[in-house]
C-alpha cells in the first residue's frame, strides 16, 4: 500500500493520482473512439466533464446526507475531496443523470455514444483496481493461501490485485470486439456484463462488503442482476437487428 506519494515538501495522494490518469487516458481513448464513430470528440469530452463533475458533487453530497451528525459542527468538511468520503454509488447516479440530460440536449445517439465510451471505461476500470491497491481499500477476506497480503492486522486475500486483472481481461475482451461489433450497443452492453459477472466473483473474496443472507453479499446481488439485465438487452438489440436486417 502506497496511499502518499512525498515529492520534496508536497504530499501527493497516489489513489487520486491514479483516479486522475486513468480519467485523463480514458478520455483519449474515448476521442479516438468518436473519430471512428462519426461523432463529435469535442461533445464528448463535455460530456465527459460533465458526468465528472455531477459525480463528485453526487459523491460528496451522497456521503455528507449519510453522515449528516459528523458534519454539523464541521461544516468546512463539507467541502473535502477525500476519495474515502464519498459515495460511490450517489456519485454514479447523479454523473449518469448529468450525462444522460447532455447527451439528450445535443441529441446523441445513445448506443453508438455509449459504444464510444465503452474501451474509455474499460481502461479506466484498471486505475480503480491500482487505486485501491494504493490505498488498501476494497480490501479481502483473511485467508492462509501463500499469496496473501498482510493488511490491517491479518493475512489478506489480495482483492485488489483480482480486481486489477478482471479488469485488464475485460479491457482485453472489449479492444478484440471494439472493430467486429455485429450492432450499435454490442460493445457497452458486453462490457456491463463481463464487469458484473467479475464484480459476482470477486465480491466472494472481499473482506469489506455487506453479507446480506447466506453469505450472499449486497453488491453480489447488484452484478446478478445488472448481468442479468446486460444479457437482456443484448437479447433484445440482437433480435432488433435481425428484424431490421430482414426488412432491408
Amino acid at each position: 500500500m502506497l496511499p502518499i506519494v512525498n515529492l520534496g515538501p508536497l504530499a501527493l495522494p497516489l489513489p487520486g493520482l491514479l483516479l486522475i490518469g486513468g480519467v485523463w487516458l480514458a478520455t483519449l481513448t474515448i476521442d479516438r473512439e468518436a473519430g471512428r464513430r462519426s461523432l463529435s470528440a469535442s461533445t464528448l469530452n463535455n460530456l465527459v466533464f460533465i458526468g465528472l463533475i455531477g459525480g463528485v458533487l453526487g459523491a460528496r453530497l451522497g456521503y455528507v446526507l449519510s453522515h449528516i451528525d459528523a458534519y454539523v459542527n464541521a461544516l468546512p468538511d463539507v467541502f473535502s475531496l477525500n476519495t474515502s468520503t464519498m459515495s460511490l454509488g450517489d456519485g454514479l447516479l447523479v454523473g449518469s443523470i448529468a450525462a444522460l440530460i447532455y447527451a439528450q440536449r445535443r441529441e446523441l445517439p445513445l448506443w453508438s455514444t455509449l459504444d464510444a465510451f465503452t474501451p474509455g471505461l474499460a481502461l479506466f476500470s484498471i486505475f480503480v483496481g491500482l487505486s485501491h491497491l494504493a490505498s488498501g481499500d476494497a480490501y479481502g477476506a483473511p485467508t492462509s493461501l501463500p499469496w496473501a497480503l498482510r493488511l490491517w492486522g491479518a493475512e489478506r486475500h489480495p482483492s485488489q490485485v483480482y480486481e486489477i486483472a478482471a479488469a485488464l481481461l475485460v479491457f482485453w475482451i472489449v479492444s478484440r470486439l471494439k472493430l467486429a461489433a455485429p450492432f450499435p450497443g454490442f460493445l457497452f452492453l458486453t462490457f456491463i456484463a463481463a464487469s458484473a459477472a467479475g464484480r459476482v466473483f470477486l465480491e466472494a473474496f472481499r473482506g469489506d462488503s455487506e453479507i446480506v443472507f447466506g453469505g450472499v453479499r449486497s453488491v453480489q446481488l447488484l452484478g446478478l442482476t445488472v448481468l442479468l439485465l446486460g444479457l437482456f438487452g443484448l437479447h433484445l438489440l440482437a433480435k432488433d437487428a435481425r428484424t431490421m436486417k430482414a426488412e432491408s
